[in-house]
């Protein structure tokens, strides 16, 4: 079991068995939400280095957009975020230098205010992170035969490369700040609109753990942020009898496909193929009210090896779906329902080499690295069991073990080149979960 794994679920079962002393009336609320937002960051040792060349220093701003998960218990906190932090392109010549992180935080707070619409919280996050800094050119090439015969656009640095599997978050991360959030009656439904705003400050605590070929990038993982999102709340208030809940699950997936186009593409250019099937460490966020049923997943599936004697190659496909169905079958702890899914995702090629010198040297060289993308549209159709196990005679929160099958469906068309990877994206798959529902 990976460090990530064992901290998620060591941190819910903690957090939700902290309120266990309590002995208060129990108000409950799960929330799931979309956010976005904007930070800044000098990444001041390679602005240093582009100042001595006389370049102009890099764009210090970035964005953020993600989702995440709350359950307030009385006055208790506990919650997750996972975002993506992209920073603006910066030209130089015919290259784009880009950097993006990815956290994954789990938070902890107290309210400030007695529970009803508005709400005012003061959290703390920890947790682990990913970071991909990278000078392509502007335009990729697009033809898989050239790019496969000399593959070296410019350099692609990453950190914790989640590319090659969820597993690979690391270095800890923080974060501080405050919550301020209103609930709007939904006209006809038990649920609230939620609309929050968020204020704080995010940095990593650990001096140089960012630092890659000689460059630290911790600024880039640090700064002051304001974020705005929406979602999904379940207060008590709006319930006589509450049939209804949200719930956070860690998901691990079996997909039965295998990239055999690509491979024979490779093989042609004295490539090693990419052997196996891909491996998928996932999230799913998930409601119920009343049999239906409303949620998010995200799947991140990676495959990785030896392309040659100084190279290695990444195939990576990120998946976020948004999520209804219903609920047929409820048997004490038991439960059968089926989900539909409609999303995006995306197909992420990197050919790197596996020695790269440090700065400077690699910024006035610049060559090694190559990289190919396409995105599309991402359906399936999912069943599933479920079992919820109670944690205490209070039913204070169950721990949730779920088991799926469903069949994905990529469209238009994932083209590498000129190869089409419908039949790689597209196919049946098993998902075994496990997490907790208050």
């Amino acid at each position: 079991m990976s460090t990530y794994l064992r901290f998620f679920l060591t941190f819910l079962l903690i957090g939700f068995s902290g309120t266990l002393f309590s002995q208060q009336l129990i108000n409950k609320r799960p929330t799931f939400y979309a956010y976005t937002g904007f930070s800044g960051a000098n990444l001041t040792q390679f602005n240093q280095m582009l100042k001595d060349r006389g370049l102009s220093s890099l764009r210090n701003r970035y964005s953020s957009l993600g989702l995440g998960y709350q359950a307030r218990i009385n006055d208790f906190v506990l919650g997750f975020d996972l975002g993506q932090h992209t920073g603006k392109a910066s030209q130089l010549d015919d290259m784009e230098i880009r950097y993006r992180t990815t956290r994954a935080l789990f938070n902890v707070g107290y309210s400030m205010t007695e529970e009803g619409r508005f709400q005012l919280i003061h959290y703390l996050g920890l947790g682990f992170g990913f970071m991909n800094f990278q000078m392509l050119p502007a335009e990729l090439d697009r033809n898989l035969e050239l790019f496969l015969q000399e593959p070296q656009q410019g350099f692609i640095l990453r950190k914790n490369n989640i590319h090659e599997g969820t597993s690979q978050f690391g270095n800890f991360l923080t974060e501080i700040g405050f919550q301020l959030s209103y609930d709007f009656p939904i006209p006809g439904r038990k649920e609230a609109l939620q609309v929050m705003a968020r204020g704080g400050y995010s940095f990593s605590p650990f001096e140089n753990s960012w630092n890659m070929n000689g460059i630290a990038f911790d600024n880039a993982q640090s700064g002051a942020f304001i974020r705005v999102g929406a979602g999904i709340s379940l207060p008590d208030r709006n319930f006589f009898y509450k049939d209804a809940s949200i719930g956070i699950s860690l998901v691990r997936g079996i997909h039965f496909t295998r990239p055999d186009e690509l491979n024979t593409y490779l093989e042609s250019f004295d490539y090693q193929p990419l052997e196996g099937k891909p491996s998928n460490w996932g999230l799913r966020i998930l409601g119920e009210t009343e049999g239906l049923l409303y949620g998010v997943d995200v799947f991140n599936l990676a495959m990785s090896g030896q392309a040659s004697n100084f190279q290695d190659h990444i195939l990576n496909s990120l998946r976020v779906y948004a999520n209804g169905g219903l609920k047929l079958i409820q048997y004490g702890n038991f439960a059968f329902g089926f989900l539909g899914g409609l999303g995006y995702g995306n197909l992420r090629y990197t050919l790197s080499e596996v020695n790269k010198p440090d700065f400077p040297e690699l910024f006035e060289q610049r060559y090694f690295d190559g990289y190919l993308r396409s995105s599309g549209v991402m359906v399936k159709p999912e069943a599933f069991f479920e079992y919820g196990l109670p944690m205490t005679k209070r039913k204070l929160f169950d721990l949730v073990f779920t088991a799926s099958a469903g069949y994905e469906l990529a469209f238009p068309g994932y083209q590498l080149g000129e190869i089409s990877m419908n039949k790689y994206m597209s196919g049946s798959y098993l998902l075994f979960g496990i997490g907790v529902r208050p």
